[in-house]
C-alpha cells in the first residue's frame, strides 16, 4: 500500500490536535449522528437483518478461501466479454498501467468515479506526474479536490465541511479547474448541487477516458458493479470511449445470487437506503452501448499478505459501507485525517495496518485508536469482528512486529516500539509464576500504599493523564482470606 498521507504523525499525536477543533468535532458529530439514526430505521424494516448479516460473512469467507480459483475464473468471464485483465502486485505497478493506458488513447484527462482503491494508490498524483488531469465527479471528492484536502470518510468524505466552507472552496476553486462557480452563491444545499452539477457537465460530455472502481466483481459473468446515489458514476460508466477500472482483488464474488445479498444490506448500511438510486453493471465491451474499450485492473497490494492471517483476514470482507465509522466514539472525536490513511474509522484501524504493514509509527498505533466498545461489530453487515482484530494486531506489534513475506517465505519481523509495554507483561508473567514473589510484592505494594502517586511518571503520562490511578486495598486478598478463613480452602 501507498505510504501514509504527506506529513502525517501517530494517531494519538494528530488525534490530540483534532479534538480541540470545535467546528471540525460538531461537523463530525452532526453528520454521524444523523446517518446512524436514519441506519438503524432502514435496518428495523428489515425482518430478516440478522440472515443477510450471516449469509454476507459466509459468502466472503468462502470466497477468500478460494480466491485464487474466482479470480481465475474472473479473468475468463472478462475477457471472454471483450475486456482486458492486467494484474498489479503493489500500488506502483497499478499506477504504471493506468498511466500507460491513458498514454496509449492520447488524452490527457480523465473523470473518475468515487474509488477508494485508486486513492489507496495514489493514482491521481501518479497521473499529475505524468502531465494526466483526473477529475473526481463524486460531489463529497469533488469537495475535497477542490479545496486541496484529504477525504475524512469512506462514504462522505467531506464529512468535516460545513456548507459555509464549501460555498468558499467552490467560489474560489471552479475556475482553476474548469466553469467557475455561479455568482451570488450560497450555502443551501440545491445552490452548491447545482453548481457542482454545471461544473461537471462539461467534463463528462468532454470526457474520452473514465476511471472508476467497483463495488463488487461477479465471477461467473465478469460483470462489476457500482453502487452510487448521484447518477456521476453512470456518466463516467457510459460516456468514455475507454473505461478503466481499479479494484482490490478481495471485491469478487463467485455468482449472480450472492450480489442480492449484498444489494440489501449496503444501501442500508452505508445511505440508509433501501436500495441505492445507482445501480450500474457492465460485462465487457458492447458495439452498441457504453464504452469501446474496458481494461480491469486487478491490485493486491498486501492484500495476500493480509489473507495469510487467519484472524485478520476477515478485513477483506470489507464492502466499504462505513457503518462502523458513524457509531465509532474515537472517529467522531478524531475524525478521519487522523488515522493518515484513505480508510479512517475502525476498518481502517485494522485494515491500513495490514496492507502496509506495522514498521511506520502511525500503522503501529492505529490498532491503538479504539475503546473496544464493539459497536463497530454490532453494525458490521458482514460481521467483522474489528474489536478481536484490533486486539489480534496489538498483540501482534508488541510480541514480535509484523508478519511479511519475503521471497516465497512469510516472516515476522522484530517489533519497533513498545518496549516498555513487553518489559512489563514479561515481568507479571514471572511474578504469576511465583506465588512467593507475588505475595511479597502485594503486602509490599499494600504497606506503602499511601505513597503511590496518582499519576504515572515518564511514559506512563499518555494513560493516567485522563484516570486516576486505581487505589490499593490495606491487605492483599490473600491475607484477607486467610485472616477471615482461618486458611480453609484458603488461596494459595
Amino acid at each position: 500500500m501507498s505510504g501514509t498521507f504527506v506529513g502525517m504523525p501517530a494517531f494519538p499525536e494528530a488525534a490530540h490536535e483534532a479534538v480541540d477543533n470545535q467546528t471540525l468535532r460538531g461537523n463530525l458529530r452532526h453528520a454521524t449522528h444523523t446517518i446512524r439514526g436514519k441506519r438503524e430505521k432502514a435496518v428495523a424494516e428489515v425482518s430478516d437483518w440478522a440472515q443477510l448479516r450471516e449469509a454476507g460473512k459466509r459468502i466472503k469467507d468462502h470466497t477468500l478461501r478460494h480466491l485464487d480459483r474466482y479470480l481465475v475464473q474472473l479473468e475468463e468471464s472478462v475477457t471472454a466479454a471483450g475486456g482486458i485483465v492486467h494484474w498489479a502486485a503493489d500500488a506502483d505497478e497499478a499506477n504504471r498501467i493506468v498511466t500507460r493506458l491513458v498514454k496509449e488513447t492520447g488524452e490527457s484527462e480523465v473523470v473518475k468515479v468515487k474509488s477508494m482503491a485508486t486513492q489507496e494508490i495514489g493514482l491521481n498524483e501518479a497521473l499529475e506526474e505524468e502531465g494526466i488531469r483526473a477529475y473526481e465527479t463524486d460531489l463529497a471528492e469533488l469537495i475535497v479536490q477542490l479545496g486541496k484536502d484529504r477525504p475524512s470518510h469512506i462514504l462522505v468524505p467531506a464529512i468535516h465541511r460545513n456548507r459555509g466552507e464549501i460555498r468558499d472552496i467552490f467560489e474560489r476553486e471552479m475556475s482553476e479547474w474548469g466553469r467557475p462557480a455561479p455568482d451570488g452563491l450560497t450555502d443551501t444545499p440545491a445552490e452548491l448541487a447545482e453548481a457542482a452539477r454545471l461544473h461537471l457537465r462539461e467534463k463528462f460530455l468532454r470526457a474520452k477516458v473514465g476511471v472508476s472502481g467497483a463495488n463488487f466483481m461477479i465471477a461467473e459473468t465478469g460483470t462489476l458493479v457500482v453502487v452510487e446515489s448521484e447518477g456521476n458514476g453512470r456518466m463516467c460508466l457510459t460516456l468514455p470511449e475507454t473505461l478503466i477500472s481499479v479494484v482490490g482483488i478481495e471485491k469478487i464474488l463467485p455468482t449472480w445470487q450472492d450480489l442480492e445479498v449484498f444489494l440489501q444490506t449496503l444501501p442500508r448500511s452505508s445511505t440508509a437506503e433501501r436500495m441505492n438510486p445507482y445501480t450500474s453493471m457492465w460485462t465487457g465491451t458492447s458495439d452498441e452501448d457504453g464504452p469501446r474499450a474496458f481494461h480491469l485492473v486487478l491490485i493486491d497490494n498486501g492484500r495476500t499478505d493480509t489473507l495469510a492471517d487467519e484472524v485478520g483476514r476477515q478485513a477483506l470482507r470489507c464492502i466499504r459501507c462505513s457503518a462502523c465509522l458513524n457509531v465509532c466514539p474515537v472517529y467522531e472525536r478524531a475524525g478521519g485525517h487522523a488515522y493518515g490513511s484513505v480508510y479512517p474509522g475502525p476498518i481502517g484501524a485494522i485494515l491500513s495496518p495490514q496492507l502496509r504493514g506495522t514498521q511506520s509509527e502511525i500503522d503501529a498505533s492505529l490498532p491503538y485508536a479504539s475503546s473496544l466498545c464493539g459497536a463497530c461489530y454490532e453494525v458490521c453487515p458482514v460481521a467483522i469482528d474489528i474489536p478481536e482484530v484490533l486486539v489480534h494486531l496489538r498483540e501482534r506489534i508488541v510480541e514480535g512486529g509484523p508478519v511479511v513475506r519475503e521471497g516465497n517465505k512469510v516472516v515476522l519481523k522484530p517489533a519497533k516500539g513498545h518496549a516498555a509495554e513487553r518489559a512489563a507483561m514479561r515481568a507479571a508473567r514471572w511474578a504469576f509464576a511465583h506465588p512467593g514473589a507475588l505475595r511479597t510484592g502485594q503486602r509490599l505494594a499494600s504497606r506503602t500504599r499511601r505513597l503511590h502517586p496518582r499519576k504515572l511518571p515518564g511514559p506512563g503520562k499518555a494513560w493516567s493523564g485522563t484516570r486516576d490511578l486505581p487505589p490499593l486495598p490495606a491487605e492483599p486478598f490473600r491475607d484477607w482470606w486467610q485472616r477471615t478463613n482461618g486458611g480453609k480452602g484458603g488461596a494459595k
